[in-house]
């Protein structure tokens, strides 16, 4: 065979078989160009656009909280910060020096400079970091006129809460703070930097409301992500405005008339719809350094204050009752058949097997029936009854007069005191319950412990015909419960909107809605017979505006309106028989922590109740001469500020429930 003709056959076979593959290969290639250009076109349009085109959240404005007459509680002011690019102060020696000349104008401590060097090693080069909040008119302006100097740095505006009462208002409003990695949920508002959320008071317990719903920003970007141009902008929709039942002016009152006590706290509400008008706990604290930022030296200052600035001791304090107890015991006593007139003799004290326990008034009351017994607080005569009734009896009455158990008013941290029984006693402490501890309750003592908010409650209940009024700080809000959670928890899944969550469902009941109401309640009776309350009405009179009550120097100084009472000792310590003897019982002779504190609750006016007073001081021990006249001067404001009386004190109206 001709090897010439061999290799030109072998030729033309590799040659159709490169040529073949060839084809196949750009085949291939130009279907796969139709199928991306043609097919696939829309798909990769949009594609890339969504490159180009990027949709950023926008924080909305937090809503305002007011109080019953529109007074601003809770705001948001400008917020003037600096924040610094870190490529553009490349070419003036970096971040660190443009920082150096920076802290020359304005206070960056080495916490602050290392944080924000720590961040622009972290984040892109052109994306904004927060050097500092919160800056001064004069601050900005100095930044301002040595900005060619200041190569990145630059001023934004923004908004930050404000609180115009500060610490008047601390334990009741609360504050807003950064959020933090447990508080996220998924909700892309909280991702957003600077963004702040409700973590005490009723910022924390309407946090939903307040919020709103965020708006959208969008921006055209290059590769890098470094925005070039906003092409549109959708603004979100602000907070609800929340609006409170109290009345600042007496909150403002109330805590200007406490300020000189080291710990206490007092609570006044309307009896009939349970609004309540001050609630306030000193000491306090000034909210507004949480929402600007606390720092570390004074965080722990309020930590170590002994006298417990950050607790609110209205809703958090719990305390033995003392003699303000004694209607409940005295209630308990004639729904248990025993009659107001029932009259023990008082010597002093009475004998429990080998103890004592002994009467306020050293040598005794002589003898005493119900009135005269909760008019002179006399304690021999509740002894007696609380022997008679039993203290499950006791605390059945209790129970129902809001005692034991927490009033589920707006605020976080509340407790529910301690109403004990026999029962409890067995599971708690696996031990009997004995007679001598019946006693020791049937004056407000031992196991027994009440809040001032509790103490309100209970006298609320006791002079608004027995119904069971329960306390609220905000008018109903639209679209939520009095738990600040949307109206929208009964939903089953199936039932939304397909991708709806309830975050969003929560987003839009806060989009708007009618205004709140003031429409009270309409609260169910406890069942307590009205002659029995009208008895113990007439003893709490007695004890203010007879000559023998306890609280009579605390009379109220309005000519037509008078105000009825109870005063009350609680016993923080157990006083010894030497103590006794040797006259150490109070004052200066012990220490301030080991003094009794100073108790009373109160209503008026007696001729038609409308408010319920409680009042707490801390160690302060006589309630009639520490607690009363300030509960006293409470009550003469709330008439005035109400319109009951005028400037002179003349009285003007008749009362009522209206």
């Amino acid at each position: 065979m001709n090897p010439e003709k061999t290799r030109t056959k072998v030729f033309s076979r590799r040659a159709a078989l490169f040529m073949g593959g060839q084809c196949l290969v750009m085949g291939g290639l130009g279907g796969r160009l139709y199928y991306l250009q043609v097919v696939e076109s829309e798909r990769y349009a949009t594609l890339a656009e969504e490159n180009r085109i990027n949709f950023r959240l926008i924080a909305p404005p937090r809503g305002f909280i007011t109080d019953r007459n529109g007074d601003y509680l809770a705001i948001n002011v400008q917020n003037y910060r600096v924040v610094l690019v870190r490529e553009q102060a490349k070419n003036a020696g970096g971040v660190q020096a443009v920082l150096e000349k920076l802290a020359k104008l304005i206070d960056i401590n080495e916490h602050t400079m290392a944080r924000v060097l720590r961040e622009t090693e972290s984040r892109r080069a052109f994306v904004p970091i927060t050097v500092a909040e919160n800056l001064s008119w004069q601050e900005v302006s100095r930044i301002g006129v040595n900005q060619p100097d200041l190569p990145g740095v630059s001023i934004d505006v923004g908004q930050t809460r404000h609180y115009p009462y500060s610490e008047h208002m601390a334990h009741v409003v609360g504050y807003v703070g950064a959020v933090s990695e447990a508080e996220q949920n998924g909700d892309p508002l909280l991702d957003l930097p600077g963004f702040r959320i409700g973590k005490n008071g009723i910022e924390k317990h309407y946090d939903l409301a307040l919020r709103g719903s965020s708006g959208t920003s969008k921006v055209e970007v290059n590769a890098l992500g470094r925005v070039i141009r906003e092409i549109d902008r959708q603004e979100g929709q602000p907070g609800r405005e929340v609006k409170l039942t109290l009345d600042m002016r007496l909150q403002d009152f109330a805590g200007a008339r406490l300020r000189d006590e080291k710990a206490a706290s007092a609570v006044v509400m309307d009896v009939h719809s349970g609004d309540v008008l001050a609630l306030v706990s000193v000491p306090s604290y000034d909210p507004n350094a949480f929402s600007e930022g606390i720092g570390a030296a004074e965080w722990q200052t309020l930590v170590k204050n002994p006298y417990g600035p950050l607790t609110n001791k209205a809703i958090a304090g719990q305390y033995s009752p003392g003699s303000t107890f004694k209607m409940a015991v005295a209630l308990a006593a004639m729904e248990n058949g025993i009659q107001p007139d029932h009259t023990v003799f008082c010597p002093g004290h009475v004998e429990l097997g080998d103890r004592r326990f002994h009467c306020w008034k050293r040598h005794g009351h002589g003898s005493m029936d119900m009135h005269s017994a909760i008019e002179q607080s006399c304690d021999v005569w509740f002894y007696d009854v609380a022997r008679r009734v039993g203290v499950d009896r006791i605390a059945a009455v209790c129970n129902r007069l809001g005692l034991g158990e927490t009033t589920g008013i707006e605020l976080l941290g509340e407790r529910g005191g301690l109403i004990p029984t026999r029962a409890w006693k067995r599971e708690k402490r696996g031990q009997p319950w004995h007679m001598g501890e019946t006693l020791v309750v049937g004056i407000g003592q031992g196991f027994v412990l009440s809040t001032p908010l509790q103490l309100a409650v209970m006298t609320a209940r006791l002079v608004n015909g027995g119904k069971a009024v329960t306390p609220r700080l905000a008018y109903p809000l639209d679209g939520f419960d009095k738990n600040g959670q949307p109206e929208v928890n009964d939903l089953q899944a199936e039932d939304m909107p397909p991708g709806e969550t309830l975050a969003e469902a929560a987003e839009a009941v806060a989009s708007g809605g009618p205004s709140p109401t003031r429409d009270a309640p309409d609260f169910p009776t406890l069942g307590f017979r009205q002659d029995h309350l009208k008895s113990l009405l007439e003893a709490m009179n007695a004890v203010v505006n007879s000559d023998r009550g306890t609280a009579r120097k605390s009379a109220l100084r309005y000519a037509d309106y008078a105000m009825g009472g109870k005063t009350g000792t609680s016993q923080v310590r157990r006083i010894s028989q030497a103590e006794r003897d040797a006259g150490i019982r109070s004052g200066e002779d012990i220490a301030w922590r080991l003094r009794d504190h100073a108790l009373f609750v109160g209503y008026a006016p007696v001729h038609a109740p409308r408010y319920a007073v409680s009042v707490v001081v801390e160690h302060a021990e006589g309630g009639s001469r520490a607690a009363a006249p300030i509960a006293r001067d409470l009550l003469e404001e709330v008439l005035r500020l109400q319109g009951y009386v005028t400037a002179d004190g003349v009285g003007v109206k008749t009362g009522g429930a209206g």
